[in-house]
């Protein structure tokens, strides 16, 4: 478990607030936690009829003149509408129509294609939109849309010429909002989900966010693009520590132990263990990674310091992603010294971890057998519970903890937060009052009561008390916690709208700890309000690599990529940027 989960966490309050305030500057802010699923653009035909190809009953016609293009041959020899052929005999007098005459007889076709369309003769519809196209005297969009409905209806689908027919079109009508929603619907099919989304994002925004379907199937597209793209990362990306600041605030939530005593004839493995707990203690973090895997390599000569080195090697196997590794490590350390009750409660977060509650309280009753009177068993039960919404139950836990040892910060800290997340804010901000006073030198209870007061929308008081926090962060010996800096910076902007005072905080949080994600997450929200959107994917692609865990590497990849659509969308379409931020206002 980390230190106290605050109500909610600072990067998705940051999300939330934004996609409240201002959800078109970026089309997948307001889609950023990712709907479990979405209702498909075109419904099942097996369902109910599909509706008409085209609606319209007249002719749509091009933005621009263009040369026809010829219909790629598809491959498909069982379908004849679907091959290249001769035209039929009543065809042959096609040449000697006038204009007026050939473009009468394409209505007429198409008439008859959205007729065979509406019976389900998606064949019969197809072939008649493609005498339309060979017909008529300049080409139009929506005969190439129509065909590519018919392509996407027939089983099996033919997603690549439905493409090809979309490409026809909107090289023809670029804001054709029908072609593009098919384009992107064979996209996804055909597992192109970077170009689907593109294509669903731009039809998103040019029906101005009004078509529900299609702003649901940017997110479930979203969804797959981001989860594809967390598993290939993740298999190939290095493991290596999160932030300092997340280290810390992992450490920093077991309370500090004595070093265990040496054996009579220490070992080398047995100092460099020691070693690594001093680097520990002093928050060198990568040295302390080092010394422990030095130490297990010399070999450690007594059981309870090699269930000590497993505990902490598994403890940086978790902290880096590698969950199987730290479950393999604290089971080792466990079966070594079944008392020892922290690698009891770090494999319960292992478990948490991989979404299995039922085993991780079953650690917690372990670690109770043999220590009834370890704090910190009852501080990361109520850890648990609080993630699950249990919070009368967490608050118990808390203060079952607060009562076997009064001096843990996080233990106050957190029962006060669960009082709040429980509907009693009286009790809670009693107990924040007496924390503060409890512990007048600790920046923690500061910051976390600044957090609520921002909840409440008290801003003048969360940023007293978030300078504060700084003030007492600062004193310390460095790196100091830079996360009162990210808040005060979200409190000034969701106070006063001061964009360049939440952006000079979070880029001074930066230089203290460059890893910290909460400020990255933060920076790339504000340049999405000032519609710089370019500097918003790199940001995101940068929260991307500092990612710990799949799910957080899934929420940084989403906004990543919706953020990139919404550049493409720009860059294709440069008259709609300045309707963006109009759109987005008419919507708040």
């Amino acid at each position: 478990m980390s230190a106290p989960s605050s109500s909610p966490g600072l990067v998705e309050r940051v999300s939330n607030f934004v996609a409240e305030n201002k959800r078109a500057v970026l089309i997948g802010t307001a889609a950023a936690v990712v709907a479990a699923g979405g209702v498909a653009y075109y419904a099942s035909t097996s369902q109910r009829p599909p509706p008409g190809a085209d609606e319209e009953k007249g002719e749509r016609k091009g933005k621009k003149k263009s040369k026809s293009k010829k219909h790629k041959a598809a491959k498909d020899q069982d379908s004849p509408i679907l091959e290249e052929r001769a035209p039929k005999a009543a065809d042959v007098s096609d040449a000697a129509m006038s204009d007026d005459e050939r473009s009468k007889a394409a209505a007429s076709l198409k008439t008859k294609g959205n007729q065979a369309y509406q019976q389900r003769k998606f064949s019969i519809a197809a072939d008649y939109y493609t005498r339309a196209i060979e017909v008529s005297p300049k080409p139009e969009p929506v005969f190439y849309s129509n065909r590519a409905a018919c392509y996407i209806n027939m089983s099996p689908p033919k997603h690549e010429l439905v493409v090809d027919d979309c490409n026809i079109a909107l090289s023809l009508d670029s804001s054709y909002v029908k072609a593009l929603n098919r384009r992107a619907t064979a996209y996804e099919a055909l597992g192109d989900f970077e170009q689907s989304l593109r294509d669903f994002t731009a039809a998103t925004i040019l029906d101005k966010f009004q078509n529900e379907s299609a702003a649901q199937s940017v997110e479930r597209v979203l969804k797959k693009l981001a989860t594809k793209k967390a598993e290939e990362i993740l298999q190939h990306r290095e493991k290596r520590l999160p932030s300092f600041t997340f280290v810390s605030a992992y450490f920093a939530a077991f309370r500090s132990r004595p070093l265990p005593t040496l054996p009579e004839n220490p070992q080398t493995g047995d100092s460099t263990l020691i070693l690594a707990l001093e680097a520990l203690g002093a928050a060198d973090y990568t040295h302390s990674l080092s010394l422990v895997n030095e130490a297990l390599e010399q070999g450690i000569s007594w059981d309870a310091g090699k269930a000590e080195a497993l505990n902490l090697r598994g403890t940086f196997k978790f902290l880096v992603g590698d969950v199987l590794g730290a479950k393999d490590d604290l089971q080792a350390s466990i079966d070594l010294v079944p008392a020892f009750t922290q690698s009891w409660v770090k494999i319960a977060s292992v478990y948490m971890e991989q979404g299995d509650p039922r085993k991780a309280f079953e650690c917690f009753e372990e670690a109770i057998k043999h220590n009834p009177n370890d704090p910190d068993i009852y501080y990361h039960r109520g850890q648990v519970l609080f993630i699950m919404n249990e919070f009368a139950q967490a608050a118990e836990n808390y203060t079952k903890s607060t009562s076997l040892d009064d001096q843990f910060v996080f233990s106050h800290i957190q029962l006060a937060v669960a009082q709040y997340k429980s509907g009693d804010l009286a009790k809670s901000m009693a107990t924040f009052r007496k924390t503060l006073r409890a512990f007048p030198q600790r920046s923690e209870p500061q910051n976390y009561y600044g957090e609520l007061l921002l909840d409440q929308g008290r801003f003048e008081d969360a940023v007293e008390k978030f300078d504060k926090a700084i003030e007492l962060e600062k004193a310390k010996p460095p790196p100091m916690n830079v996360l009162p800096l990210v808040n005060k910076g979200l409190a000034l902007y969701q106070w006063k709208q001061d964009i360049g005072a939440a952006e000079r905080c979070c880029e001074e949080a930066l230089k203290i700890d460059a890893e910290c994600e909460a400020a990255v997450a933060t920076l790339a929200q504000l340049s999405l309000q000032q519609g710089k959107i370019g500097d918003a994917v790199e940001l995101f692609r940068r929260q991307s690599e500092l990612a710990r865990s799949e799910p957080e590497l899934v929420n940084a990849l989403t906004y990543q990529y919706a953020s990139a659509a919404q550049m493409v969308f720009v860059e294709n379409y440069p008259q709609m940027a300045s309707q963006l931020s109009q759109i987005a206002r008419s919507m708040v």
